[in-house]
């Protein structure tokens, strides 16, 4: 049989192929903007099939929602990276949060501990020899893929064909499902004055030759502004967004001097506009490999000088990290902040940077400090006070590496929004006075 033929005997239409799905099984969805929508939309319109089936995932940004209040009797959000879509259904307690680090999803999901019994993807179509690239998200979707006693794929003539490690045989399919959709877009946040001044504080911390992790918003893309003048920059990230494009086309970023996968941008998946999707369609340049390695710290160590830079949403007088939630309200996730703050410490000249605002400003205008005395009640800490190394906001840098409990409160304190440093010096007082 050859791959056109075995390609149509596994052709159905999505509802059929949902119809596969046993009522309370454990589904994975592929990741981020290679959600197969049509599977999705079909998941939602046979709800009643299902009885309280188990939905994992991490990001996700489909309008059609499998959260919506009353869809508790058919599904189980369950993310490991809580978003937009996910955080009203766990503040309710009509879903499910599993903390992990980014990079252990392969193995908790190859060892059970997290099942999969079925996986939804989507894929770009097969080349003559029957394979697919899993496009703009590789990160868990092959184990996904292996795991799974039943895979469903959504083919995307949209999706970008990237190359690396994330090909599958379309004999690895149970069914196949053909609806082309445009992927979802990230609209390039606006840059304002306080992202500048935090891009500035970092760009002065990244030296050339570094590997860098940057994700996506203002002030990662705020520091590529600043990187301009570097030279022979490299790649090595969990993901890239638009802002990664300039340097590459300016020649800054060349990955010239890594120690792996020299001359590529390594990634696992893509998060930004069209052009994004586009200048990763068949480009070599491009290294789209599986999470447990890009995401490993062991791998990260092995770069050469990494330098990662991931935010927060509020650091105390210690140096503890909380960015995933405020208070018991979870935000986000780990993700994969700890994975590269880890990897970079093991490097020999790595640098890990925790960047943020000094304030939140809230709707009525109000300023809340970021650098905090204590952590928000019930807040979990991402980054230990031991893992964490540069602090930085827009009124300056601090080092923390290394310094005793007394030090790096001083120092975070210089860090802090000219309105909070009294308060937060006379909690120092108290402490250490």
């Amino acid at each position: 049989m050859n791959t056109e033929e075995r390609y149509a005997g596994k052709l159905v239409t999505a509802e059929e192929a949902i119809s596969r799905i046993h009522k309370s099984a454990n589904v994975w969805l592929h990741h981020a903007v290679m959600e197969p929508k049509a599977l999705v939309r079909a998941l939602v319109r046979e709800r009643e099939r299902f009885e309280r089936l188990r939905v994992f995932h991490m990001v996700r940004l489909g309008g059609v929602d499998i959260t919506e209040p009353g869809y508790e009797p058919y599904f189980i959000d369950n993310p490991l990276f809580s978003g937009a879509n996910s955080r009203a259904a766990l503040a309710e307690g009509r879903a499910d949060f599993t903390p992990c680090f980014f990079y252990e999803v392969p193995g908790l999901i190859r060892s059970g501990r997290t099942p999969c019994d079925a996986a939804l993807v989507q894929v770009g179509p097969p080349d003559a020899h029957g394979y697919c690239s899993l496009g703009a998200s590789v990160d868990y979707a092959v184990q996904m893929i292996r795991s799974a006693s039943l895979v469903i794929a959504q083919v995307n003539r949209n999706a970008p064909r990237t190359l690396g490690d994330c090909f599958v045989h379309i004999s690895e399919f149970d069914h196949i499902v053909e609806a082309d959709e445009e992927l979802y877009e990230i609209t390039p946040p606006a840059i304002g004055d306080t992202e500048k001044a935090i891009g500035s504080n970092c760009a002065d911390l990244i030296e050339d030759g570094d590997t860098l992790q940057l994700g996506i918003g203002g002030i990662p893309d705020a520091v590529m502004l600043f990187l301009e003048h570097k030279k022979d920059l490299g790649i090595h990230s969990e993901m890239i967004s638009d802002g990664t494009l300039a340097l590459f086309e300016k020649g800054v970023i060349n990955n010239s001097m890594k120690s792996e996968n020299r001359g590529k941008m390594t990634v696992t998946f893509l998060m930004g506009t069209k052009r994004l999707y586009e200048f990763a369609h068949d480009n070599p340049a491009v290294d789209m490999r599986p999470v447990d390695y890009v995401n490993h710290p062991a791998a990260i160590m092995r770069q050469y000088k990494p330098a990662a830079v991931n935010s927060a949403i509020e650091v105390d007088l210690q140096g503890q990290v909380v960015a995933e939630a405020m208070g018991l309200r979870q935000f986000s996730g780990t993700g994969g902040q700890v994975d590269f703050v880890r990897g970079c410490a093991m490097a020999d000249g790595g640098k890990a940077i925790i960047a943020m605002p000094s304030v939140t400003v809230k709707k009525d205008g109000t300023m809340l400090s970021k650098i905090v005395p204590f952590l928000t009640q019930g807040a979990p800490v991402t980054t230990s006070r031991t893992d964490v190394d540069y602090v930085v906001t827009e009124q300056g840098v601090c080092a923390l590496k290394g310094k005793s409990l007394r030090r790096r409160a001083e120092a975070l304190i210089s860090v802090a929004h000219p309105a909070f440093r009294d308060e937060l010096l006379f909690e120092f007082k108290k402490r250490f006075i």
